[in-house]
C-alpha cells in the first residue's frame, strides 16, 4: 500500500478531538511513507490533513475541480495537484490514485464519495480496502444504520464487513494495510 485516499469536511467541525485525530494520521501516515490523496482544498478538515502532513515531510497529491479552484479554495502548497473538469472525474482520479480508501468526519460530500468507493467494492469494481476513522463515535449511528440495513436485507454483512472501522488512526491503516491485496 502506498497511498491512502481521505474523505473529510471541508468545514472544521465541532470537536477538538477531530482535529486531534487528524494530527495522529498525519503523523501516522508520515511514518509510512504513505501519500495522502484528498480533494484538494485549503479548507476545514481537508486543509488540516494536507497541512499536517505537509508539515511532518510528506507527500500530498490534492484533486480538485477548476470551479473550486478558481474560488481560490485549491491549497497552494501540495506536493502535487491535478485541477479536473467536474467532481465526476475528481472521484475516478482519486481513486485511481489510492489504494485504500479512508473517510474521516465530515457532512453529506464526504459520506457520498465514501460511498461511491464503497458501492463500487460491492459491484466488483475493485477491492481497495475502505474504512471510517470513528473519532469519538461520530460514525456510529451510521453504523447502526448499515446494521439495520443488513438485518431488512437490503445490504449483505459480507459488504457491511468489508468496512473497516476505528477511532485510533493508526490501527486503522494497519487494518486497511492488512486488506491491501
Amino acid at each position: 500500500m502506498k497511498s491512502v485516499c481521505v474523505f473529510c469536511g471541508s468545514g472544521h467541525g465541532a470537536r477538538r478531538e477531530y482535529h486531534d485525530a487528524v494530527r495522529s494520521l498525519a503523523e501516522a501516515l508520515v511514518d509510512q511513507k504513505l501519500t495522502l490523496v484528498y480533494g484538494g482544498g485549503a479548507i476545514g478538515m481537508m486543509g488540516s490533513i494536507a497541512n499536517a502532513v505537509l508539515a511532518r515531510g510528506g507527500e500530498v497529491t490534492g484533486v480538485i475541480p477548476r470551479s473550486l479552484a478558481d474560488q481560490e479554495l485549491a491549497h497552494p502548497g501540495l506536493s502535487q495537484i491535478h485541477v479536473v473538469s467536474s467532481m465526476h472525474e475528481r472521484k475516478n482520479l482519486m481513486y485511481d490514485l489510492s489504494d485504500a480508501f479512508m473517510a474521516l468526519p465530515g457532512g453529506i460530500g464526504t459520506l457520498e464519495e465514501f460511498f461511491e468507493v464503497l458501492t463500487w467494492s460491492q459491484l466488483g469494481i475493485h477491492s481497495k480496502p475502505c474504512g471510517l476513522l470513528n473519532t469519538v463515535g461520530y460514525f456510529d449511528s451510521l453504523l447502526d444504520f448499515l446494521d439495520h440495513s443488513v438485518s431488512e436485507s437490503f445490504f449483505t454483512a459480507k459488504h457491511r464487513d468489508n468496512i473497516l472501522v476505528d477511532e485510533d488512526p493508526r490501527s486503522l491503516l494497519q487494518s486497511l494495510s492488512l486488506h491491501y491485496s
